[in-house]
């Protein structure tokens, strides 16, 4: 009787792992495919796409505000700037510093996502299904001045 109840519990216990190491299986499975799937693989290439353009969008956007503050500096360089063009000018340039700061909170946000694990597609340089480009390699650089 001992020894019966001895086999039970072994093999009740076998049943038990085997049934965790199934559900193991499962998730890691469930997870791969959440991740590393066409469709998870293509929502995370579009977002590099949309971030990359966002970011050359802030880009250009600077330099648009930087050259106009350029030319009133160079209007006004021996002169006294008026008044309210000196208020347009440094309202520019309070825009110029918000586009840099946001420049620079997508920019971390965009090197983070580069440097993950299940991101890593997107810095190898290969491509999902049914993508034609391949995205750039490098982080997008963190604005300073």
């Amino acid at each position: 009787m001992k020894t019966l109840f001895i086999i039970l519990i072994a093999s009740s216990m076998a049943l038990m792992s085997c049934d965790l190491m199934c559900q193991g299986i499962q998730q890691a499975k469930e997870v791969a495919i959440d991740e590393f799937g066409p469709k998870a693989l293509l929502v995370k290439y579009e977002w590099f796409k949309d971030a990359s353009a966002q970011l050359d969008k802030k880009n250009a956007d600077i330099k648009v505000f930087e050259v106009r503050l350029k030319e009133i500096k160079n209007q006004f360089k021996d002169k006294e700037i008026p008044r309210h063009i000196y208020e347009q000018y440094m309202i520019w340039h309070s825009e110029v510093a918000g586009i840099k700061a946001s420049y620079n909170s997508l920019a971390a946000e965009y090197n983070s996502q580069m440097a993950k694990f299940n991101w890593q597609f997107c810095n190898a340089g290969t491509l999902p299904q049914g993508a034609t480009e391949v995205l750039p390699r490098e982080h997008k650089p963190y604005i300073t001045e």
